[in-house]
């Protein structure tokens, strides 16, 4: 008798292979000026291809994150143990500069190179890369108080992980996490409750008492995290280390983590602050204003997070179909199975090089660029929206390139595709991304003027570009329900950057972009891009293995 179970027809691994092997990217690395990290990058695009950094990446999310509020002896302890794993997908991301290398380096294209590493990294495991996020944005908040800044961004940008609980300045590096949200409020922050109150009265030294509840707290086994509450002159800015300077806990307590879709590696807790100690940011009244540079920061990691999340299901569907052969032949020359990878390949392709543009301007809007300031402003605001909502249509058409064999845990696109919506979700969903647009175009008209500019840097290249902008501007002059049409020409303004963005970098995916994004000629669902269009180079740019 024959054997019952030899296996044929499946994809070999997707390892050995360098994930940073990614024409756009590598295209959009040089382009917005951070050509000097390419090998630094490629270095971490072969680690992130290893079949043990995969391995990683799925202890860390098989092994959750647990919570210890008390030691056996009945004292408050409030930990979270976290897998090995978790550990060394950190300090892989710490040792290589994601959470704060371009604030130590003024080299131009900093924050390009540390968006590129931040996109490389990610497809091993997005979800310790929520706190290399926030440690990320923390510093420029936490510059508000110089003195503050002198003792711990040293700290947050040092290149080493050093886990546990203990005064922060006897550490060798530091990691920052969050705590905003409040249950009563979400996005809307100014109606938080927790309370501040200045620990010597009037005139103190900057140290204040915190009580209060926060429903959603970021990674609570940071060092330090950044918080808003309610101080006598308003809502206010705060830093809150963990471990107080005499060795004794903040009053910090973890009432419980969070059992969440996706993101499952990472910890997010409720949290207390009962009499905690914290130090003002800023001014008393302007937390909001202070804490928008962190915000804006992992916004943009929100961009590029989603764009990440489109390669790694891309290229997944890419090997897959590679490998399988179906009534035939190979499933990657099958027409209509090719028109769907083509579809995919031009979302991920405008998706990484939006989000790299939008890092260069955070790069030059750092060095005193007001232009490019004012660029970012916008874009980042309708990117985020855009970019973002695509991605978890983008994951579950990917999967279903896999079959059933995608629907399996072991073949990791249920965790690409659980994880997909948390980008859209975080630092403001839909509404929220798309009202902000609406208010910088009402409240920074030359964030207007700055965005039209980039995209009529195309101008004349493609028809269908050219009319998109035109009904653009008039849908802009249209001021009847604005707020009601925000989502509509939200989506109008990210589609003519992006497509304004290829034409001009003379991208593979230009044509099929602006003909099916802009022109109209295509379906509802991805892989129904017009009859014509080459299929080929789009394919071979997502392709590591024969």
């Amino acid at each position: 008798m024959p054997p019952t179970h030899e296996v044929t027809n499946q994809a070999p691994p997707l390892t050995g292979h360098d994930v940073a092997a990614d024409p756009a990217l590598i295209e959009g690395l040089h382009r917005e000026g951070a050509g000097w990290a390419e090998d630094e990058l490629h270095t971490l695009g072969k680690l992130a291809g290893t079949e043990h950094a995969q391995e990683l990446g799925r202890l860390a999310n098989e092994n959750e994150p647990v919570l210890r509020t008390h030691d056996r002896y009945g004292n408050r302890i409030d930990e979270v143990e976290f897998h090995p794993a978790w550990h060394e997908l950190m300090d892989t991301a710490v040792s290589h500069g994601l959470h704060a290398a371009p604030w130590r380096d003024d080299r131009p294209g900093a924050h390009v190179a540390r968006a590129a590493k931040f996109y490389v990294w990610s497809q091993v495991e997005p979800g310790h890369i929520c706190p290399i996020s926030m440690t990320y944005a923390a510093i420029p908040a936490l510059r508000a108080n110089p003195e503050l800044a002198a003792v711990y961004e040293p700290l947050l940008a040092s290149r080493d992980y050093d886990f546990g609980l203990r005064t922060p300045t006897a550490k060798r590096g530091l990691i920052a996490g969050m705590s905003m949200t409040e249950k009563q409020g979400g996005s809307d922050v100014r109606t938080n409750t927790t309370r501040a109150v200045p620990a010597g009265g009037a005139g103190s030294d900057g140290s204040y008492v915190l009580t209060g509840h926060k429903w959603f707290t970021s990674a609570p086994m940071s060092d330090v995290f950044l918080t808003l509450a309610q101080a006598p002159g308003g809502l206010s800015c705060f830093l809150l280390p963990r471990v107080l300077p005499d060795g004794s806990r903040n009053r910090i307590q973890l009432q419980r983590l969070k059992d969440k879709l996706g993101n499952r590696s990472n910890a997010s807790a409720e949290i207390e602050y009962d009499g905690a100690l914290g130090h003002l940011i800023g001014e008393e009244g302007r937390g909001v204003r202070t804490i928008i540079d962190m915000v804006n920061l992992t916004r943009l990691d929100c961009v590029l997070g989603a764009a990440t999340g489109m390669r790694a299901g891309l290229i997944r569907a890419v090997h897959h179909t590679a490998h399988r052969q179906a009534f035939g032949a190979p499933l990657i020359d099958q027409p209509l199975m090719r028109n769907v990878l083509s579809d995919l390949a031009v979302e991920s392709e405008a998706a990484v090089t939006v989000a790299l543009r939008l890092a260069g301007a955070t790069d030059r809007a750092a060095r005193g660029d007001a232009a490019e300031e004012a660029f970012r402003r916008l874009a980042l605001a309708v990117t985020k929206y855009w970019v973002c909502k695509r991605g978890p249509m983008h994951a579950a058409e990917a999967l279903e390139c896999l079959g059933g064999n995608g629907y399996v845990e072991e073949s990791g696109m249920p965790r690409l595709y659980r994880e997909a919506p948390l980008l859209s979700i975080w630092e403001g969903s839909g509404n929220v991304s798309a009202l902000d647009a609406l208010r910088a175009m009402a409240r920074q008209p030359e964030s207007v003027e700055a965005f039209f500019g980039e995209v009529e840097r195309a101008a004349g290249a493609d028809r269908r570009l050219d009319a998109a902008v035109a009904d653009l501007k008039k849908e802009l002059g249209d001021l009847t329900d604005l707020e009601f049409r925000t989502r509509r020409i939200v989506e109008s303004m990210a589609l003519v950057l992006q497509g304004s963005l290829l034409v001009q970098n003379g991208s593979p995916a230009a044509d099929a972009f602006c003909a099916s994004r802009l022109g109209g000629d295509h379906g509802r669902a991805f892989g129904t891009l017009p009859a014509g269009t080459d299929t080929a180079p789009l394919i071979e740019r997502a392709r590591y293995l024969a």
